[in-house]
């Protein structure tokens, strides 16, 4: 299976410059801000906060540079499109598809972290065909990408089975020790560390199927491979001990790790599987291979690989460098989305994306 007819071929992008939007300033909206102001070909032209105390504060502030840009926040949609930006980096805590629909029918082409947009095919009809209108009525395109889904799900698995003739499956194993990150909410109440063990809710697996099985089909597509379907299972481990992590306290018995896997299965089997190993420390009981934070990617085919992909810093550092992972790439590849014809835009329409340094 290949892209759609009506996709164009890939447009070679131009240098720049570019005027960029940056929407939202979190984590990895700061970072992505941050990204633009120095980038050497691109102009920052507005910010949008959803915060009012951080509406009218220059972007310099917002994403921690010496230098003041003269553009300050606003919580104005329509005065962020009077910025006549070329793009906007939209990187919202959830999307709205009405903002979505309005960015793009003014004429501003949009990459975002939001992962609703890696795989066409995977979305509501309604929502596919008033994306789509939207963007023939402005000229623009809209991409989704990040470093999970997106950098590890699509960019790397196509680049490793560039040199398959045969792939009998490719698995991605991703490892991320939680146990420095100051989240209580999201790890207690969402993800359920420190709860009883059990089994793992559907609709929790239900949302994270959705959240990386789009990104794996669109991989399996782009290799010829189309899913018939895409599954999701967890377990989790237990507290050998009570300890303690930055978010609170894990007791005994508890869970203390998870692993999701989600399978993409092609013709009844597994060809391509997505597995997240989330754990708060070495306290587990579990007979899982542990490993440090990142990935870990196995390709069995005719030419076989293993490769390791970690963080090489401290836990404690984490917060500095793990945002550049998802910011960077959206922001690398803006004059790519520029240069695309309208529409929905994947990793199989779009030129490999490198970085403009220096």
């Amino acid at each position: 299976m290949h892209p759609s007819p009506s996709a164009a071929p890939a447009a070679t992008p131009a240098d720049g410059p570019y005027r960029v939007a940056q929407w939202s300033t979190g984590t990895i909206g700061a970072r992505a801000l941050r990204a633009i102001v120095e980038h050497p070909n691109l102009i920052l032209a507005g910010v949008y906060s959803h915060s009012p105390d951080k509406q009218g504060r220059d972007a310099a502030e917002l994403c921690g540079t010496d230098t003041p840009t003269g553009i300050g926040a606003t919580g104005d949609i329509g005065e962020l499109l009077g910025t006549t930006p070329d793009c906007v980096l939209y990187m919202p805590q959830s999307c709205d598809i009405d903002e979505v629909c309005r960015i793009l029918a003014a004429g501003a082409n949009i990459v975002t972290t939001a992962g609703v947009f890696h795989h066409p095919g995977s979305l509501d009809p309604t929502v596919r065909a008033r994306v789509e209108a939207a963007c023939e009525a402005g000229g623009t395109s809209i991409h989704s990408t990040g470093s999970s889904p997106g950098f590890i799900t699509e960019a790397v698995p196509l680049v490793l089975a560039s040199i398959q003739r045969r792939l009998d499956t490719l698995s991605i194993q991703e490892y991320a020790d939680l146990s420095q990150r100051n989240s209580p909410a999201i790890l207690f109440d969402v993800m359920g560390f420190g709860g009883p063990p059990g089994d793992f809710a559907q609709v929790r697996l239900d949302h994270l199927r959705n959240s990386f099985g789009p990104s794996l089909r669109l991989l399996a597509d782009g290799i010829g491979l189309p899913l018939d379907e895409v599954t999701a299972t967890g377990e989790v481990a237990t507290a050998t001990r009570t300890f303690d992590i930055a978010a609170g306290t894990i007791p005994q018995g508890t869970v203390a790790a998870q692993r999701i896997t989600i399978s993409g299965v092609h013709r009844g089997r597994t060809v391509l599987r997505f597995q997240a190993i989330w754990h708060c420390g070495a306290q587990a009981e579990t007979e899982w291979e542990i490993r440090p934070t990142g990935w870990h990617l196995s390709v069995e085919g005719d030419a076989p690989l293993e490769i390791d992909m970690v963080f090489p810093f401290p836990l404690d550092q984490m917060a500095q460098h793990s945002p550049a992972y998802t910011a960077n790439r959206a922001v690398n590849a803006v004059r790519y989305v520029c240069a695309a014809a309208p529409g929905i835009r994947t990793v199989l329409d779009l030129p490999p994306i490198t970085a403009t340094l220096g």
